[in-house]
């Protein structure tokens, strides 16, 4: 066998060397084809948060408030595409007040799309119910809790910081809390409970604490604030404290929406303990209070501006409400009624002339004051005036 060019084609007579020879050179071949060439995909490791460090913990009522600040980061420091879904872990103590971390176990799961639901104040916080029955049995005893995260099913987070606290038994919720909106304040009241959650004998009630959370009213379309309506605008808070089965708010403001929670406190071993939340009441305080009836009217006859005529002055007592728009004089020729306004628009100050008297009639004149929002007062002393004839 030759070449194209005529030089002799040397074959080997020794299988193995030959087949040496191919392998050798197709691997060189397969390294030069796949070399620089796209391998198969490989997909990305889901992303696996950071690990939750402050978790903290306080009974509230018959269950565990836990609060924590949800993660936005993996462990490699890059940002978490949504929020992670969080596991809620609870176990027990150790007889030298220690974590038992093999009695661990998921008491609750929040899906990452349901997390902001839980979010108040910059952190989450989710309450873990006990029964009553459960801390009856075990009055004081102590329960532990982690949590972690998951980006995905595959890897969760590394446990939290584990906090323990001792749960007691509390006073049965207050069952109702009634409120009345006043001119200067809302008064709220409710019925002390008489027994423990779990039914027993409850302990002397320290003191009520009032919580308050105001209900976010519609804003307009696009605004930066655009929150649903109905919707609390935050977590309520701690508003005030009561030794008393009763509150007044005075700092309401009228057409703005409040929501009250009160809660009953104890005291245990030197731990201030509070109930379960009460039925939340919702108050929308509207101004319907009237403004005081003038006082002080006095009137005057005097000459009017041309010869043979004359007028009416009236006066009064300035009102003080801060909330005053103008006063309203009603003139009556028959004692006892009312009679017709003497000007269409309210009067801005505390003091009119009537100039379409006539000689030789009676006539009767009340004062009212009105507000912003229309409330209008009681008729203020009625003043009578005979109109005599001028002098020449």
């Amino acid at each position: 066998m030759e070449n194209r060019k005529g030089t002799a084609l040397h074959i080997s007579k020794h299988p193995a060397q030959n087949f040496a020879i191919f392998y050798f050179l197709f691997s060189i071949f397969l390294f030069s084809a796949g070399c620089g060439a796209p391998g198969d995909p490989v997909p990305p490791s889901p992303p696996v948060p950071a690990a939750i460090k402050d978790l903290a913990a306080h009974q509230a009522g018959d269950g565990v408030e836990l609060s924590f600040t949800l993660p936005l980061n993996s462990i490699s420091g890059e940002k978490l595409p949504s929020p992670p879904a969080v596991e809620i872990l609870r176990g027990g103590v150790k007889p030298d007040g220690s974590a038992d971390l093999k009695s661990f176990r998921v008491v609750y799961t929040i899906p990452g799309a349901l997390v902001e639901n839980y979010r108040a104040d910059g952190r989450v916080r989710f309450t873990d119910p006990i029964a009553p029955e459960e801390t009856k049995s075990r009055p004081g005893g102590a329960v532990a809790y982690v949590i972690r995260t998951r980006a995905s099913q595959k890897r969760a987070s590394a446990n939290s910081n584990v906090v323990s606290l001792r749960v007691f038994p509390v006073p049965a919720p207050v069952a109702s809390v009634e409120a009345r909106v006043t001119e200067s304040a809302v008064e709220l009241t409710w019925p002390a409970p008489s027994g423990t959650s779990a039914g027993e004998p409850a302990s002397t009630i320290a003191d009520y604490r009032i919580y308050r959370s105001e209900i976010h009213p519609q804003a307009p379309s696009g605004s930066a604030q655009d929150l649903p309506p109905g919707k609390p605008e935050k977590h309520a808070a701690l508003f005030a404290s009561s030794e008393t089965n009763g509150y007044r708010d005075t700092s309401v403001v009228f057409d703005h929406t409040y929501v009250y929670i009160v809660r009953s406190v104890i005291q245990v071993e030197g731990n201030e303990v509070e109930s379960s939340d009460s039925q939340p009441v919702t108050v929308t305080p509207r101004d319907t209070f009237p403004p005081a009836a003038p006082q002080g009217v006095v009137a005057a006859l005097l000459p009017g501006s041309a010869p043979g005529t004359v007028l009416v002055d009236l006066s009064w007592s300035i009102n003080l409400e801060t909330d005053l728009a103008g006063y309203r004089v009603y003139r009556s020729e028959q004692e006892g009624t009312r009679g017709q306004l003497i000007t269409s628009d309210l009067l801005p100050t505390p003091a009119v002339r009537d100039t379409s008297v006539v000689p030789g009639h009676r006539y009767w004149y009340t004062v009212t004051a009105v507000d912003r929002e229309g409330n209008e007062s009681a008729p203020g002393a009625r003043v009578v005036v005979d109109v005599t004839q001028p002098s020449p």
